[in-house]
């Protein structure tokens, strides 16, 4: 028999390998048809008496990524179609959807043939459970195998029986942990949490695979052996005890309950441990079946995993402009962010210049690189002859002369619109006729640095986030004159350095700092209102994202902010910012010389390490203090979220943003906004934009007009729309939501 996506050849002993090699697809992925002919591999394996057992293994560098984002589609494009028709049909069709995967690994597991599983790179997802129900799993020693069940990140979990296979095989605190966070193992931690048998050198993984069949693997799986024990003795033991009460609590300190699919891991491990394993994995599949009719589940999978996809693959590049291949790119500035912007390039395999003043501050840019490296190199994480490669492929130098073969240019100097000026003039003056000029600018406007220079259509902003070898999101930015080339060239770029791309048109402030500032500018209305610091920074965590305002405000420096209110009340004018605010900032920078972590004195104190941060006392002298049993904690949430997603709803009305896929995933990995949530425009739809618009309007009205809806939102909420419904990037999966 030919499968499409696998081959099976059956050696002398009688061992069939499996090799999982999808055609045209860079990673193997789970579709609808791969485990159709999955089915049709364990049936036919079984029926021949010549197989003595089966060695799974993936033909590429990874083994799998886990499910296809089209079978996510597809489930909530019939979920929707369903419910339309019978409401009660609708989640039973679901629910057996789901449960899919899970009873075809659970076929595997019962075949009664040996299945051994090896791992030569990522395995994640679905994959890792296959591998589990496996009844032998061999991993590469490599850097490259990454283990993990990352599901509770884009707002499921685990559910083709991994809420019950790794508690079975390690023990439950470790397995929560690892689901719960959905972290990655390496081939030698999943070995010592039992999840992994072997872990051979790559070149012997296949022939460690058939010898465990040669040596007499069983064919059942220890929860099928009869007097099969929990690891650590399941619930009901002493150390269960302190485990299992204590985790919810901890879960919620570190969620604030604000993601079902994680809570439900918990539920499933206490329920499942009790109970014979198949209803274990009926419990599974309801709990699965369950989470996916949550908002959190189809945001969350739309945003982080659909979109994110989609945008990194260059949803947004012109049709039409042939790829490029950057063969040179320039950094002008060595300072922090464009010697950061030199390393990303150099990590992705392209030589870069670095430019500076002079000679000097040039290789003090390129020493960050070499600390980077030293670093990786240190972890492990890099080998000395790789880090060398990347090093050799940065160029410092203060001669503008070497940019003479360049494709794209990254000017990353000093936030000023003279020094950018002739910055341009002398970059322009050396670089081919072709290349592209990259402003990374963070607030001056796109169009107004274009006016200099001599070739407008070439001209587009990239704005990195630091810091840049973290940071996951690019801001490309179009002035009124750049041109599809020019944009079809930064995407490669972007995409090149891996990073995930957001295409906002001209702006001050563009589109992630326009929503910070409005994150940061709440908890300035909530200092003077008199809400105890402590309050504001953990209310802004409740409602979901990863740092307070304050804290955050600390990281970019305060005294950026006063720069920025500064530009913008010279710009705009005396009403482009809240007297109120200004004064706040200017006693914190002029009189208090508090100017962030930088100086270590912010709206926290930095004290000496191995002391932890803590929020400045002096705070509550500033204004008259609110008790704290005056203040509501749910208020607080709902005016960060709700701030913040006005904004973007704003960015969206003017034109900024055209693409909401863009105003989510940018929100998300810009600055952390409320992941649970799907991202800003998400976090409108998910909720109704008519209950948005009412929560607005009843907010604008304690709490002053910056809260009220706009125009947009209003109509939309009359017509009963969303913002995937409206500008509908994604067809077939907006009818779900």
């Amino acid at each position: 028999m030919t499968y499409t996506n696998f081959t099976v050849e059956t050696d002398a002993d009688g061992i069939a390998l499996v090799t999982w090699d999808m055609p045209e697809k860079s990673m193997n992925v789970f579709t609808v048809e791969v485990m159709d002919e999955i089915e049709k591999i364990v049936d036919a394996t079984v029926a021949d008496e010549a197989v003595k057992g089966v060695v799974f293994t993936s033909g590429k560098s990874s083994f799998s990524g886990g499910a296809d984002l089209t079978m996510i589609k597809s489930m909530f494009s019939m979920l929707a179609e369903e419910k339309a028709k019978d409401p009660q049909s609708a989640v039973q069709k679901l629910f057996d959807a789901a449960g899919r995967m899970s009873w075809l690994w659970r076929k595997i597991e019962t075949n009664g043939k040996p299945w051994v599983s090896a791992i030569n790179g990522t395995c994640m997802g679905g994959a890792f459970e296959l591998s589990l129900a496996c009844h032998g799993r061999v991993a590469a020693n490599s850097k490259s195998v990454k283990i993990a069940l990352p599901e509770v990140k884009v707002g499921i979990f685990p559910g083709a029986g991994g809420t019950q296979r790794v508690p079975r095989l390690a023990n439950a605190q470790d397995a929560l942990q690892m689901m719960t966070t959905g972290q990655s193992l390496t081939a030698q931690r999943a070995k010592a949490m039992g999840l992994v048998h072997q872990v051979v050198e790559p070149d012997q993984l296949i022939a460690a695979a058939k010898q465990m069949i040669k040596d007499g693997l069983k064919p059942v799986a220890p929860w099928d052996e009869k007097g099969f024990k929990v690891p650590g003795g399941g619930v009901w033991t002493p150390a269960a005890a302190q485990l299992f009460p204590a985790a919810p609590a901890i879960l919620r300190r570190e969620t604030a309950g604000n993601y079902p699919g994680a809570l439900a891991i918990l539920k499933c491990v206490y329920e499942g441990l009790q109970l014979p394993f198949d209803t274990a994995l009926k419990v599974e599949q309801r709990y699965f079946t369950q989470i996916l009719q949550t908002t959190e589940a189809f945001s969350m999978i739309r945003s982080l995993f659909v979109s994110m996809q989609e945008l990194g693959k260059g949803a947004r590049r012109p049709a039409g402009v042939p790829k490029t291949e950057i063969r040179k790119v320039g950094v002008v500035g060595a300072g922090f962010m464009g010697a950061s912007i030199a390393y990303v390039t150099a990590a992705a395999g392209i030589p870069v210049v670095l430019i500076d003043r002079d000679q000097e501050a040039a290789d003090k840019g390129k020493a960050h690189s070499e600390k980077l490296v030293s670093d990786q190199v240190g972890r492990g994480r890099m080998t000395k002859e790789d880090g060398e490669k990347l090093l050799a492929l940065v160029t410092p130098t203060p001669d503008y002369s070497t940019l003479s073969d360049v494709d794209l240019v990254v000017e990353a100097v000093f936030e000023d619109r003279a020094v950018k000026k002739a910055v341009i003039e002398q970059v322009e003056a050396v670089i081919p006729e072709t290349a592209i000029f990259a402003s990374n600018t963070s607030t001056l406007p796109i169009t107004g640095l274009a006016e200099n220079s001599k070739r407008p259509e070439q001209f587009i902003g990239v704005h990195f986030f630091s810091p840049v070898e973290k940071m996951m999101l690019t801001e490309v930015i179009l002035g009124e004159k750049s041109g599809g080339k020019a944009l079809a060239i930064a995407l490669d770029f972007v995409g090149k350095i891996k990073k995930t791309p957001i295409v906002v048109n001209d702006t001050r402030g563009f589109f992630v700092n326009r929503c910070v500032f409005r994150y940061i500018n709440e908890a300035y209305d909530m200092l003077a209102e008199g809400v105890p610091a402590t309050m504001i920074e953990n209310a802004a965590k409740m409602a979901g994202m990863p740092v307070g305002p304050l804290s955050l405000n600390d990281e970019v420096a305060v005294d950026l902010s006063q720069k920025i209110m500064k530009a913008s009340i010279a710009d705009l004018g005396p009403n482009a910012v809240k007297p109120e605010h200004m004064a706040l900032i200017d006693k914190m920078v002029d009189v208090l010389d508090r100017r962030g972590r930088k100086n270590g004195k912010g709206f926290y104190e930095y004290p000496a390490k191995p002391a932890k941060k803590f929020l400045w006392p002096g705070l509550k002298d500033l204004y008259p203090q609110k008790p704290a049993s005056e203040v509501e904690v749910n208020v607080l949430k709902q005016r960060f979220l709700v701030t913040i997603a006005l904004e973007a709803a704003r960015t969206v009305e003017e034109g900024i943003v055209t693409d909401p896929r863009e105003a989510d995933v940018g929100s998300i990995l810009g600055f952390g906004f409320a992941p649970y949530t799907g991202g800003t425009l998400s976090y409108i739809d998910g909720m109704g934009v008519k209950t948005f618009v009412d929560l607005a309007e009843k907010l604008a009205a304690q709490y002053g007009d910056h809260f009220k809806p706009t125009p947009l939102l209003k109509e939309m909420a009359a017509n009963g729309e969303t913002f995937y419904g409206r500008f509908d990037p994604y067809g077939d999966v907006e009818k779900a939501a």
